[in-house]
C-alpha cells in the first residue's frame, strides 16, 4: 500500500508502526479491529458534519 503523500511526517511513522502491528494478529483479532476502526471512523465524520452544521 503506497502512502499518501499528504500525511505528516508523524502521521506515516504512525502508519507504518500500526502495519508492522497488524501483521501479528490473527483474522479475529483483525476482523475485530477493522470494525472497531470503521465504528470510530464513522463517529467521527458523524462530528465534523455537526460542527461543520453548527460551528
Amino acid at each position: 500500500m503506497k502512502t499518501p503523500a499528504n500525511l505528516s511526517l508523524e502521521q506515516q511513522f504512525k502508519l507504518q508502526v500500526l502495519k508492522e502491528q497488524v501483521k501479528t494478529l490473527n483474522l479475529e483479532e483483525a476482523q475485530d479491529y477493522l470494525i472497531e476502526l470503521l465504528c470510530q471512523s464513522m463517529v467521527k465524520d458523524n462530528l465534523l458534519r455537526q460542527w461543520i452544521k453548527n460551528p
